[in-house]
């Protein structure tokens, strides 16, 4: 009779015990302050006791597999909409009877693809957060809020950079590269979607630039000042890495990849001299 009392009360108070550890941790994350250890203390400690960094690998470990798992349910969810996302995705050039498969495993490799970059999409806040998870106790109070907002901040330019590649880059480039020297084209779908899918997510991924140079600039590892003078370099590596992320050759592509990233670039210049003025308060 006893036990089945306690049972019932556990099942009871669960909900308010669930609740104050959920307090207690909203309140140590706004009020806990590490240890501010100097960097070659820290690194000494480590070399005596190894167990330390194989502690910090198994929690980095547990994180990644978490993040991998999410990726997966979201990829695996993602299987019941791929067909409508794909036709959305092929609008610019007309929708899906415009394209023509050739190979038997074709189209099924296609419905992998889209799936795994709405997959990425969906999962982007969770992995961003295991991420904050996993370095949030070596951070300082104030660094710690900085991050959690970083976390709906790079989620949103995300979604603005795959945004602003679908309806701004792709209806510009592929009327032109399709009817370039007006030769007939019979666009494959892993070709179409490798090339848009590629391209939506690295223009994602690109416009981070402006949140990841603010925080730099926060934490004093990079300058306004030297970002304005290494332009000339910034450009360069620009068109380094457009011509990576570029699926064809073209020079065409690669403007409407480097155009962007150009911008981002002087915008980030801007963020971090805020950043700077910020840290210096």
């Amino acid at each position: 009779m006893r036990k089945a009392v306690r049972a019932i009360g556990r099942v009871l108070s669960a909900p308010f015990r669930a609740a104050g550890a959920l307090a207690r941790a909203v309140h140590a994350f706004f009020t806990f302050e590490p240890e501010d250890t100097p960097i070659a203390d820290t690194f000494a400690g480590a070399v005596k006791q190894p167990s330390l960094i194989l502690e910090h690998l198994d929690a980095l470990r547990r994180h990644l597999l978490r993040a991998i798992l999410f990726l997966a349910i979201t990829t695996t969810f993602s299987f019941a909409f791929a067909e409508r996302f794909l036709e959305f995705l092929t609008r610019p050039l007309g929708g899906l009877s415009n394209l023509q498969s050739i190979e038997v495993t074709e189209n099924i490799g296609v419905f992998m693809r889209v799936s795994l970059l709405s997959g990425v999409a969906l999962a982007f806040p969770y992995i961003a957060f295991e991420l904050f998870a996993f370095v949030q106790s070596g951070l300082h109070r104030r660094s710690r809020l900085l991050v959690a907002l970083a976390i709906p901040s790079a989620t949103a330019l995300f979604l603005t950079g795959m945004a602003f590649a679908y309806y701004v880059m792709m209806p510009a480039a592929i009327p032109f590269l399709v009817s370039f020297l007006n030769i007939p084209v019979k666009v494959r779908p892993s070709s179409y979607v490798n090339f848009v899918t590629g391209l939506l997510f690295w223009i994602g991924v690109a416009f981070q630039m402006p949140l990841v140079m603010y925080f730099l600039a926060r934490l004093g590892v990079v300058r306004a000042g030297q970002l304005w003078q290494q332009w000339r370099i910034a450009l360069v590596a620009i068109a380094i890495l457009a011509a990576a992320v570029t699926p064809t050759v073209d020079p065409v592509n690669m403007a409407l990849v480097m155009a962007p990233m150009v911008v981002l670039y002087f915008l980030s210049i801007g963020l971090a001299a805020v950043a700077e003025r910020q840290r210096k308060r």
